[in-house]
């Protein structure tokens, strides 16, 4: 490929040196002893500037998407990465997986700065972490730079079918999200079915749009948005659904609120003016803050925590390690359903919130079975039924 050799790590000698330093001062105060690795990387030649944060191995391998996205600065990438991996942890650990958490996420304009090259020396990043890192499709990212990725590391899945992979892993999410739904249905009233519930899908990209499908082929009323008015149309082209306002949809009476965007949508600022019974979204970190599970609680707003709900396409992603086969995949998704009931009932039955009682459980599985795992477990190049 020609030109230099890229550097891994906060010491990369270039000319953001001393605000990546900066930058890791900053992690080390607001990380603590939580993290147990963040590395940095850039590429001069290709422009890559990424960083990788590994939560936990404590079960398993580190497990999670790369964000492509143009984050207005280094700290809202650090920020970004961070709670996504510790999301992550929580995920596998509450789906019953071995596999720990971790986030990687490329700084930049996917529709400007991604290229061959680029995801090429971000593969050989991944394989210099030998292992403890696994990544996958997310924001930015496609199945096809999964693809290309693969070609300098076997540490990534989600790669085309015809490599051995799972492919594109949205409906897979999807898919777990709608079993979530009816779950939450069936606590509210009794009854899983969502025909004539009204549902508002906030976000209609790959994985919003799969689930419209279900919820339309359910005969559900279906209310959608997005920042995309090309993606809008698109959806009510296809489906026949009503539209709202991306600053409007959070009004809208409904039964099921589903944030399918980006994170922290469930805020002190929109939590006060939702008209819906419950929450039930794909969208990762739907939480402002901590406190906003309580605030949903106090307004009698049923919130299926989205690191549960979501968890299908990890799930999904994971069956490549061992060699895809779709039908066990899908079986261990539909048990999304069986674990949101499940939360919700500790819940109620300790007297605390469904996020509180998601975490519990995945500390819980944490606490037993991730000592025996540390002491048998290496770390090497996934198998895969290949």
């Amino acid at each position: 490929m020609g030109g230099e050799k890229p550097s891994w790590g906060v010491g990369a000698r270039d000319r953001n040196t001393r605000k990546v330093l900066s930058t890791a001062v900053k992690l080390f105060e607001r990380a603590g002893d939580e993290y147990e690795q963040v590395v940095f990387c850039h590429d001069a030649l290709t422009g890559l500037r990424a960083i990788v944060a590994i939560h936990s191995t404590a079960l398993g391998p580190s497990l999670g998407g790369t964000r492509f996205y143009p984050y207005p600065s280094e700290d809202e990438a650090l920020e970004d990465v961070l709670r996504l991996a510790r999301g992550m942890t929580y995920k596998s650990a509450a789906a019953g997986l071995d596999l720990g958490g971790g986030k990687a996420v490329i700084i930049g304009d996917p529709a400007t700065t991604r290229s061959e090259a680029l995801l090429r020396v971000y593969g050989r990043f991944v394989e210099s972490l030998s292992g403890r890192y696994i990544t996958a499709e997310d924001v930015g990212t496609t199945q096809a730079d999964m693809d290309v990725i693969f070609r300098e590391t076997r540490h990534v899945t989600g790669v085309s079918r015809a490599l051995g992979g799972s492919g594109d892993p949205s409906a897979a999410t999807a898919y777990g999200v709608w079993w979530a739904m009816k779950a939450v249905l069936e606590a509210l009233d009794g009854s899983a079915v969502l025909a004539d519930r009204h549902v508002v899908v906030s976000g209609v990209g790959k994985v919003g749009t799969s689930l419209v499908r279900h919820l339309v082929e359910d005969r559900a009323r279906v209310t959608v948005t997005d920042v995309s008015e090309a993606a809008l149309e698109r959806v009510r082209r296809d489906f026949d659904v009503e539209v709202a306002r991306p600053d409007q949809a959070h009004l809208v009476a409904c039964d099921l609120y589903s944030p399918c965007a980006l994170g922290a949508a469930l805020g002190r600022h929109t939590i006060p003016e939702l008209k819906c019974r419950a929450v039930v979204g794909s969208a990762n970190n739907q939480l402002a803050d901590p406190g906003c599970a309580a605030l949903l609680e106090d307004r009698g707003i049923l919130y299926a925590p989205d690191f549960i709900v979501n968890a299908g396409g990890v799930i999904n992603i994971a069956e490549e390690l061992t060699g895809y086969h779709r039908e066990r995949a899908y079986a261990h998704i539909r048990r999304i359903f069986d674990t949101t009931k499940w939360v919700i009932a500790e819940a109620k039955s300790a007297g605390t919130t469904t996020a509180a009682a998601a975490e519990a459980l995945a500390e819980q599985r944490i606490a037993e079975v991730g000592p025996a795992s540390r002491r048998i477990r290496t770390f090497g190049a996934p198998p895969r039924g290949r």
